[in-house]
């Protein structure tokens, strides 16, 4: 692999930046230069720098430095230039080259998950689900990982927007059950629908997240089950999407 070739001081600025991010309070410049591994004059002179353009600020009483209100500009006209769906596409397109079935992007809205994205498979038999159409939340992949990564407090008021009804053997119709499901979605990072709303069609879904670590969508793979056997799902499909949903997560900003 080539190196890219990096301006050193600007490379130097910009790891300042993100130290003084990730703190997420003032500090010293004595820590600051340890806690990057550059000596103080090095690191004063870049601060200062930085002070005059706005993007650092300087405690007057103790002198430390902390992100000034020209991070919080630029940072602010990026998110307006972040879009979930134009985001999103490649790596729903990367699902589809991994798995061959067909991947969905999805959002929750009152009880009920929407498609608002989609990159279908080759394959000649294949689900489909028409871009904005809806469907219940508690019975799909996509829309047990969104309600999972809601505030558990706010659970019981989403079950009340729900009408549940009984699709298939395997559709899940009572809050009780569905709330240890999702409280198992939370500790494993994804869901799985095992032909709950439709027979022999099954799904493996995970929450993507936001720069501020919230769960605004949903990526899953969708298939028959005569391709989607338990076997396949265990050992590549839900690696696969997790994967995906991590790596659109980053991609707005997310962090672990």
């Amino acid at each position: 692999m080539v190196k890219k070739k990096v301006v050193q001081s600007v490379d130097r600025a910009l790891i300042i930046l993100e130290a003084l991010a990730n703190k997420g309070s003032p500090m010293t410049l004595s820590s600051l230069a340890e806690k990057i591994d550059l000596n103080i004059s090095t690191v004063h002179r870049l601060l200062n720098t930085l002070r005059v353009r706005g993007f650092i600020e300087q405690e007057e009483d103790n002198g430390k430095y902390y992100l000034g209100l020209k991070t919080f500009e630029i940072g602010n006209a990026a998110k307006k230039n972040i879009d979930l769906i134009t985001i999103s596409k490649p790596y729903l397109q990367d699902l589809v080259d991994q798995c061959n079935e067909t991947a969905n992007l999805a959002i929750l809205d009152k009880g009920q998950v929407v498609y608002v994205d989609q990159v279908a498979s080759t394959n000649m038999v294949k689900m489909f689900a028409q871009i904005g159409s809806r469907g219940p939340a508690y019975c799909t992949g996509t829309g047990k990982a969104l309600i999972a990564y809601e505030d558990p407090k706010r659970w019981a008021d989403l079950f009340a927007e729900m009408e549940f009804q009984k699709f298939t053997d395997n559709t899940k119709v009572t809050p009780e059950i569905l709330e240890k499901e999702l409280k198992e979605i939370r500790q494993h990072g994804y869901a799985v629908d095992r032909g709950e709303m439709e027979e022999g069609v099954r799904c493996v879904a995970a929450p993507i997240k936001n720069h501020e670590g919230d769960v605004i969508a949903a990526v899953s793979v969708s298939g028959p089950s005569i391709r989607m056997t338990e076997e396949y799902i265990e050992e590549e499909v839900i690696t696969a999407v997790v994967e995906v949903a991590n790596q659109i997560s980053s991609r707005l900003g997310y962090r672990i």
